[in-house]
């Protein structure tokens, strides 16, 4: 068992991302996440940027969409609502990364509950993404 894995849940891995490559080669996140609005990767880029760029509701919007989308795939995943969803499957760093830009957006407009929801969220999904992501 890895990450904290302590009931002995299985890991969950999501399937490959398909908007990776594309936001790796340096294709517009926007147009990315037009192109693909399943890609939780796309979604948390853009949370991303706009938090770098002071834009907090925008960057809690595109978070928890990204969050939303990867609620969807972790499902059909066979992910239950618990488990560990682990950082060093490079395919489930979009999902940990929006639920990441979530808490610190939901910080940024002042929803506390929310920051602190998913912040313990991150870290009980993942204690490495949450390291990784300064949580």
């Amino acid at each position: 068992m890895s990450d904290g894995n302590l009931l002995g849940v299985p890991e969950t891995r999501l399937p490959e991302d398909p908007a990776t490559a594309r936001l790796s080669a340096g294709e517009e996140p926007a147009a990315v996440a037009a192109a693909i609005p399943t890609s939780a990767a796309a979604w948390a880029t853009l949370a991303e940027l706009a938090l770098a760029g002071g834009r907090d509701v925008e960057a809690y919007a595109f978070a928890r969409t990204g969050y939303h989308r990867s609620l969807d795939q972790l499902r059909k995943s066979g992910w239950r609502g618990q488990g560990p969803v682990p950082w060093s499957h490079e395919p489930n760093r979009g999902f940990l990364r929006s639920l990441g830009a979530l808490a610190r957006a939901a910080r940024a407009i002042g929803e506390v509950e929310e920051e602190a929801r998913c912040a313990q969220f991150l870290r009980d999904c993942s204690a490495e993404g949450a390291r990784e992501l300064g949580f």
